[in-house]
């Protein structure tokens, strides 16, 4: 896991990069540390980063217009900042964790939990890059989610899609625990599921709400089965 920390406090950021090299192994890839918005954005605009680690407050730069960017980018942004009265406004523009300083190796640790999809942090909206700027897509409003290249399509309730520029696996440690990975090109919300079909040929689909019919992987069947109660 490639991870970039924008901290502006020397110290801090040393302790950030020492910890991450012990959360992650001596086989990752050394973490980046960048000073300012500006040296962030240049580091970015390469795609080569899966994990941000933010402050908000750091000199002359507001942390909050690089996390309003990051919500709709394919990486994960976990904020680790003294504001804690941010939380809240963080986690509502997609944020995987939001640690509070001062922090413990552990509690660090388990923010990367989070990131490597080893616990949930479900979100209230998904950011998506709009030509206007960054939108909000309430979760509520997802009926499935379908694969796109390296991107997803959020599958709206309206039949609406919105494109995501994160993965479905990224996603999928995004999404409340009532979607489930039904193949390897789709998530879908459990209960906009109305019956669970078996083909010929050993093949399985799901019928939703709307119609829609999506294929089930034959290494997937028994656990949906199982989430669905039949």
């Amino acid at each position: 896991m490639r991870v970039l920390i924008v901290e502006d406090e020397p110290l801090a950021a040393q302790r950030l990069v020492r910890l991450c090299r012990e959360l992650l192994g001596p086989d990752a890839p050394a973490p980046q540390a960048c000073a300012t918005l500006a040296e962030a954005r240049d580091v970015l605009s390469g795609r080569g980063v899966d994990l941000v680690l933010l402050d908000l407050h750091l000199t002359g730069d507001d942390g909050f217009e690089l996390l309003t960017e990051a919500a709709a980018s394919a990486f994960h942004t976990v904020v680790v900042s003294a504001n804690g009265d941010q939380a809240l406004r963080a986690y509502e523009l997609g944020v995987l964790d939001f640690v509070p300083k001062p922090y413990t190796a552990e509690r660090l640790r388990k923010a990367f939990d989070r990131v490597q999809g080893r616990s949930a942090s479900p979100l209230n909206a998904l950011a998506v890059r709009k030509p206007r700027g960054i939108v909000l897509v309430p979760v509520a409003d997802v009926s499935h989610v379908r694969a796109a290249g390296d991107y997803s399509d959020l599958v709206l309730r309206d039949g609406r899609t919105e494109l995501s520029e994160k993965s479905l696996e990224r996603l999928q440690a995004l999404l409340p625990s009532d979607f489930q990975r039904i193949h390897r090109s789709h998530l879908v919300r459990l209960s906009e599921v109305v019956r669970l079909w078996t083909l010929e040929g050993s093949r399985t689909e799901v019928q939703l709400r709307d119609g829609t019919r999506l294929p089930v992987g034959r290494s997937r069947v028994e656990a949906l089965r199982a989430r669905l109660g039949e």
